[in-house]
């Protein structure tokens, strides 16, 4: 059978259709593939890491508590949870009515007592007196004229009034510094009511509020050190691997996935009394100030081991001793033998090789058998830092 020139055939346009709608079929099904997000499976060095937990705590805190009691004043109040505070800041100020009277009072009584000893004692004006009279007989006595009892008599007079202007002296000291340190112990107490930040900090919690009355001893309000400790908790078998400057890798909840580097600045002699874990100290070198909230948790590991490995993937990809690993668009659960393993990636001693690609994000949706589609995430983001 012949056809003219020109004309395709039929069948050759039946083909041509068919396999268009093949490819869009094959396209569509594709297309409705899940995606599996992998990672390459590399090479490079494994790190011997030991595991721990970490708290974020403050240096330390102070619970303030007045010395004096009295009631809170509004003027000069400056307590809000989470205030910043700097070293001498004016916190809290209690009425000084009663005290600024016995202040008073206590000036006008030293006043009283310096202008008192300025004045002199009378017993001078007496003492005068007396040497004038034993001088009169004194001179006598030589010209035989009185008796050896009235000249020692009045001898003695003279040396009593000494003793009583002297004794009059002590006292009228001891007086003014009994004057002059209850002056100064009353402004004591009134620089007590004026509570100050002891030191640069947040204030944490507040119990007073302005027109309290409050008692000697009452707590008024509590402050926290900006100073942070990230304290990390390691296990009893592990606490013997790890020294001061070891790197550790550190990752907070509050922060997703970030790993933040650090080192080992302080193994502390004690275990924590609830898990018997030992506390060991971290300082986190890449990490803003005000990210280190006392009270957010999480883990580090810290490296006390390097070594050369031929498969190094994602922890994440770990499914306990199995991986998927996606081969020709399907999905394969492979076991695998672990090595080292740390924060954020493990050495594989075998089941895999380099460059074969492993699923590491959302591995509880997909199963042995499934086929997928691809998206290759480059192989250093199980390490991405913020």
């Amino acid at each position: 059978m012949s056809t003219k020139p020109g004309i395709i055939p039929l069948w050759l346009k039946l083909a041509a259709a068919v396999a268009i709608v093949v490819a869009i079929f094959e396209g569509v099904v594709l297309s409705l593939r899940p995606v599996a997000k992998v990672e390459a499976v590399i090479s490079g060095e494994a790190k011997d890491a030991k595991p721990g937990s970490l708290t974020v705590k403050e240096m330390y805190s102070m619970q303030m508590k007045s010395a004096i009691g009295g009631r809170v004043l509004k003027d000069g109040y400056n307590l809000d949870p989470g205030l910043h505070v700097k070293e001498g800041d004016i916190l809290v100020k209690l009425d000084t009515g009663d005290i600024q009277i016995e202040i008073d009072q206590a000036k006008a009584e030293y006043e009283s007592a310096k202008q008192r000893i300025a004045v002199g004692s009378s017993s001078t004006y007496t003492l005068e007196t007396a040497q004038s009279d034993f001088k009169n007989t004194e001179r006598l006595f030589k010209m035989g004229q009185v008796s050896d009892s009235d000249y020692q008599k009045a001898r003695r007079a003279v040396e009593t009034i000494k003793q009583q202007i002297a004794l009059e002296k002590v006292r009228n000291e001891e007086d003014l510094a009994t004057d002059l340190n209850t002056l100064r112990a009353k402004q004591n107490e009134l620089e007590k009511m004026t509570i100050r930040a002891p030191f640069e900090g947040i204030v944490s919690v507040v119990y007073a509020h302005p027109g309290d009355l409050i008692d000697p001893g009452s707590p008024i309000m509590s402050v926290i050190t900006t100073d942070k400790i990230v304290e990390a908790k390691i296990s009893e078998e592990d606490i013997a691997n790890i020294k001061v400057g070891q790197a550790a890798s550190v990752h907070f909840i509050p922060y997703g996935a970030f790993v933040y580097n650090g080192t080992v600045s302080k193994i502390l002699p004690t275990a924590d009394p609830e898990t018997q874990r030992h506390l060991v100290d971290l300082n986190i070198t890449d990490i803003a100030p005000e990210k280190l909230i006392p009270g957010i948790t999480g883990e580090v590991t810290i490296t006390v081991g390097e070594r050369h490995a031929n498969a190094i993937i994602p922890r994440r990809a770990l499914i306990n001793e199995s991986v998927y690993v996606v081969r020709n668009g399907k999905v394969e659960l492979r076991p695998v033998t672990k090595g080292y393993v740390w924060l954020t990636g493990a050495e594989i001693l075998s089941g895999l090789e380099p460059g074969e690609q492993v699923i590491v994000e959302d591995l509880e949706s997909f199963r042995a058998g499934d086929s997928v589609r691809v998206e290759e995430i480059p192989s250093d983001a199980f390490s991405k830092k913020k």
